[in-house]
């Protein structure tokens, strides 16, 4: 079985799939005992990387597998193909989901004691029927509040393969001034990025608005955490 061949396949299965493929299940897609070795689909999938090279699509590896993906810089423009799908999120949502990122497991009460306001029910629960958080145990603490940690999904969207490639706090680009005071050793957080609010939107009980603040999030892997990271070690 010529390389060529195997790269056309598994092209053709990552285009059709729509979601990420693992290489045991691109294994699948070729008949015994005809089936490529783990090492030749490795090959082919370089070979075909490295044709995307310098053009409108590429080739990811995420948590779930690999897949094709229009690049990241040209995320803006294709969005415009959709503007009817194009979700929006609160700058609320992303540092919430920033938070439990980097702090995981984490509770409730423990985020909102670090951005100083109640988080919004709706923030947890859209975090939580995009399948990007899940309850992962409780604090044995009195109550026994709900521990939260991220998902494959959440690796899968933000284009990671593991929660190890989130990127350091140095490089995070923070939507809005985020005072964390976790222990960060004189780190400041993150400036605001360019066109971002000068504040959080927030309701009159003081819980963040979930609709106000925008950033697109459509299509596909091309976001960023928006929090300046606590520390790793909780």
């Amino acid at each position: 079985m010529n390389e060529s061949y195997i790269r056309n396949v598994i092209e053709a299965a990552l285009l059709a799939a729509g979601t990420p493929l693992p290489l045991a299940e691109l294994v699948r897609l070729f008949a015994e005992p005809a089936r490529p070795s783990h090492e030749e689909l490795r090959a082919a999938l370089a070979s075909l990387a490295g044709e995307y090279a310098g053009r409108g699509i590429e080739l990811m590896e995420t948590a779930g597998g690999y897949r094709i993906q229009v690049r990241r810089e040209l995320a803006a423009e294709i969005s415009r193909l959709w503007p009817e799908r194009t979700t929006r999120y609160s700058r609320a949502l992303l540092e919430t989901l920033a938070l439990i990122a980097y702090r995981q497991p984490v509770t409730r009460a423990e985020i909102e004691a670090v951005r100083g306001v109640a988080v919004n029910p709706n923030i947890i629960r859209t975090v939580i029927e995009r399948n990007w958080v899940r309850v992962v145990g409780h604090r044995d603490v009195p109550g026994h509040p709900e521990l939260l940690g991220t998902t494959r999904e959440f690796l899968d969207y933000f284009g990671l393969k593991s929660l190890d490639e989130l990127p350091p706090l140095a490089e995070i680009k923070a939507l809005t001034e985020v005072n964390l005071a976790l222990g960060l050793d004189g780190e400041e957080a993150a400036a605001p990025a360019p066109g971002a609010d000068d504040a959080l939107a927030e309701d009159a009980s003081g819980e963040d608005s979930i609709e106000d603040d925008e950033l697109s999030a459509e299509p596909g892997p091309s976001h960023e955490l928006v929090a300046a990271p606590p520390d790793l070690d909780g």
